[in-house]
């Protein structure tokens, strides 16, 4: 059964083909198999969910349950889940057991979605390779053919991303700030959406940069994420920048087709240095899209080059703010100490890792008086211009494609030593991300070692339906099958 899609096993479930707890046991036993080798869970809740399978059961022989009734998923721990720890992989939040339930776990909750454990990431969602984690890093589950080379998963959300992949859970969720869904989507060969910022609540989900940060489901292929995405959005009075728009029945855009669509190619997405795979894999897609009746256009995003940048400026001061509740004093780990002062030190140097200080660091550092103008002033100007290419290209196409990582996943020995190199993996991902649209990476294809490369489409505000119809014809024309090494080996 961990080989089924989720929409798959929502139609099986519907005919009594499976029950919900043979489905969560089959799942089960593959965290208890493979987490191990993967490190994709933090915490797991095999109990918990067997319990609720058993209910799920209960609804389902009525003809009752909601859209994800009985299947089984993956939360990134960085959403607070009532009574189950949540850490955000990071010290300071190792014990913390949240009193409440974010908006988007609710609303799963309510659709009947059951929940197998707490997924790995990036410490407070900060990086793009899932090394930063204070309980280890993750381990993709794909692996270069003839080597043993344990490969990143991408990140933040690479514990969501590994755990689909592998075969442990038929979905996750993830956030996305400057691409850690569509990133970590495409070194694991799976599909991601980040929606238009404002669709999912962030009520509950623990910050990095509020004006950035978007909850997105993580799947097997654009149906599975289709079902998800239908049953984490919607309006939530509790959270100020949530939109209260009606949530469209994603699944049935899958089949719209892109006959008379228009396709806008960003020519400044053309890397200096872009590997040529990557470049015949984009080349790929535009001939799908062609094939089945779209019309590329060549359009302009002339301030893409400042995306990068002006992201790591506007993230980090946000994550400053943020990440300032973490005293020792209200909450989370706390450092004895001999004044306040030295609390405060003691406590964030314990419990914070290299990474999240290096971005408090620089995030203060332009928020400082006689650096606030030079720097986030200036970089929030810049996040308008952003905005107005996307818009001033949506006036003459109507979603846009591009890659979705420079490379394929890279090993953990690999990693840059400069973090500047590090962030480099987010340069395709972070534009759509400062402007707020929509976004999706789906698998397309293998590069010459036989990992998997993800291509990326771009939206409109609010318009996930077009996205998920472009991508299901490029999804049925990649004809994308193959199963990482780590998942052959579990289910031979």
């Amino acid at each position: 059964m961990t080989d089924m899609t989720l929409a798959a096993a929502r139609r099986a479930l519907a005919a009594r083909e499976i029950s919900a707890v043979e489905l969560v046991d089959s799942h089960n036993k593959a965290i208890e198999s493979l987490n191990g080798d993967v490190n994709a869970f933090i915490t797991t809740t095999p109990e918990q969910a067997r319990e609720a399978a058993k209910a799920a059961d209960t609804l389902l022989a009525k003809g009752e349950g909601g859209l994800l009734c009985g299947i089984p998923l993956g939360v990134k721990d960085l959403f607070c889940t009532n009574g189950v720890r949540t850490t955000a992989a990071s010290n300071i939040l190792r014990d913390f057991v949240p009193p409440y339930e974010s908006a988007v776990t609710a609303n799963l909750l309510s659709e009947g979605a059951i929940f197998l454990g707490k997924t790995n990431l990036d410490e407070f969602a900060m990086g793009s390779t899932n090394l930063t984690s204070a309980f280890g890093g993750v381990t993709n589950p794909w692996r270069r053919s003839g080597s043993d080379a344990k490969l990143v998963p991408g990140g933040s959300s690479g514990g969501s991303a590994a755990a689909v992949a592998a075969g442990m859970v038929l979905g996750a969720t993830g956030t996305d700030t400057g691409g850690s869904i569509r990133q970590p989507a495409a070194f694991c060969g799976i599909t991601g959406v980040k929606p238009t910022y404002g669709r999912c609540s962030r009520f509950g989900t623990i910050a990095f940069a509020s004006s950035l940060d978007q909850a997105g489901p993580m799947a097997r292929n654009l149906e599975d994420c289709a079902w998800m995405l239908e049953a984490m959005a919607g309006f939530d009075k509790r959270d100020s920048t949530s939109v209260d728009r009606p949530v469209p029945r994603y699944a049935d855009a899958l089949e719209r087709g892109v006959k008379g669509m228009k396709v806008g190619i960003p020519r400044e997405y053309r890397a200096p240095n872009m590997p040529r795979e990557i470049e015949a894999l984009w080349e790929q897609g535009i001939a799908w899209l062609r094939e089945a009746g779209a019309e590329p256009v060549e359009v302009s995003l002339p301030h893409t080059k400042y995306g990068l940048p002006t992201y790591y400026i506007v993230a980090l001061a946000e994550a400053s703010s943020n990440l300032a509740r973490y005293d020792g004093v209200r909450f989370g780990e706390r450092v004895k100490a001999d004044s306040l002062d030295a609390l405060y030190e003691a406590t964030r140097h314990a419990g914070f890792g290299e990474e999240v200080r290096r971005r408090i660091l620089m995030g203060t550092y332009v928020l400082s008086s006689g650096y606030y103008d030079a720097y986030y002033l200036r970089a929030q100007k810049v996040r308008t211009m952003i905005q107005r290419d996307f818009l001033s290209a949506f006036e003459k196409v109507d979603v846009l494609l591009t890659p979705t990582a420079p490379s394929a996943a890279f090993a953990h020995d690999e990693k840059p030593t400069d973090p500047v190199q590090v962030y480099l993996n987010d340069v395709f991902t972070v534009p759509a991300s400062m402007a707020g649209v929509p976004a999706l990476s789906l698998p397309a294809g293998l590069d010459a070692q036989g990992l998997p490369l993800g291509l990326q489409l771009i939206g409109r505000y609010f318009d996930e339906e077009t996205l998920f119809a472009a991508g299901r014809v490029m999804e049925k024309a990649a004809g994308f099958s193959t199963r990482p090494a780590l998942f052959a080996e579990f289910g031979a």
